[in-house]
């Protein structure tokens, strides 16, 4: 993928702020909070749309982890871009998403369909056969008909083995927790838990896991500029691992209290609103933002 620089001196993520302030507040919610939370005016719902390259007899096929590795990473950078800065093109779109509730379409396209989204606003990001945009969002009914035509179904794909480089949980697999190494593992990058159940489809997760990226900046841009500027100007790695379900309810124990939790161990969950597929309320992803080089993310 190609990374736009950081702008010298700039603070980033300042289009950010809302969905910061709303964070810890939404994970409080419960089920009937979360139902009567979500409502918005029709001619206000804003989204994201995710596109995911599909073609026909792919070779390589698209990789299921790398799809939502590219997610995370790309709608991240897309709100850390300089456009999306006060002041920048982007900013008004970026600002008035992150105002309202955070949601996310992923669509697939292929051949034509996929070259005729290429000069829209956003991020398009590959990993070895695997290819998404990550559109500037935008109010839903003022969506642009090539993106509009474009199927949200048929997204998912087969779970296949992570890339190179573990961070395997194989320690949680048995203990039901993720150790200390295992948070501390791979610094620079943004790690992510799914669950195994709930199933959800590809493009689901891929929009839980894009959300996670938005959180991770988001509080890394209250807490860690320094860091934050590193990870975006790596191109906001991400990695992605699943958990059986005992194994993701005792790494989700440890975000009781999710301002302990970041400031503790830089933990964050993604909580859905359950629109699609999945319950209101649903914590879809948990994940450890990037680190500082001398951080030792140790968990109580």
């Amino acid at each position: 993928m190609t990374d736009t620089p950081a702008q010298d001196g700039a603070e980033l993520g300042v289009a950010l702020a809302p969905l910061r302030a709303r964070y810890a507040h939404w994970l409080g919610l419960d089920e009937a909070q979360v139902l009567a939370d979500r409502d918005e005016a029709a001619g206000e719902i804003r989204a994201l749309q995710l596109v995911l390259r599909l073609e026909r007899n792919p070779d390589p096929a698209p990789s299921w982890h790398r799809g939502l590795e590219l997610a995370a990473s790309g709608c991240a950078a897309l709100c850390l871009d300089p456009r999306s800065a006060p002041g920048g093109e982007w900013f008004d779109a970026v600002d008035g998403y992150c105002r309202g509730h955070i949601r996310k379409v992923t669509r697939r396209a292929r051949a034509g369909e996929w070259a005729a989204t290429a000069d829209l606003p956003g991020r398009t990001l590959s990993d070895a056969g695997t290819e998404i945009r990550v559109l500037l969002p935008g109010l839903v009914n003022e969506l642009d008909k090539r993106v509009g035509k474009l199927q949200v179904g048929g997204t998912d794909l087969p779970v296949d083995e992570p890339a190179a480089g573990p961070v395997d949980a194989a320690d949680a697999v048995g203990t039901g927790a993720v150790g200390a190494d295992e948070l501390r593992a791979h610094p620079g990058e943004l790690l992510l838990w799914v669950p195994t159940d709930p199933p959800m489809t590809a493009g689901k997760q891929m929009a839980q896991t894009g959300h996670a990226g938005m959180i991770a900046a988001a509080l890394l841009a209250d807490s860690d500029q320094e860091t934050l500027r590193r990870w975006y100007s790596a191109g906001c790695p991400a990695r992605v691992r699943r958990l059986p379900p005992e194994a993701y309810q005792a790494l989700g124990e440890q975000l009781a209290e999710p301002r302990a939790a970041w400031d503790r161990s830089r933990l964050l969950a993604v909580r859905d609103a359950g629109f699609t597929e999945i319950a209101p309320g649903t914590v879809t992803v948990l994940a450890r933002a990037p680190l500082a080089p001398a951080d030792d993310a140790t968990p109580a």
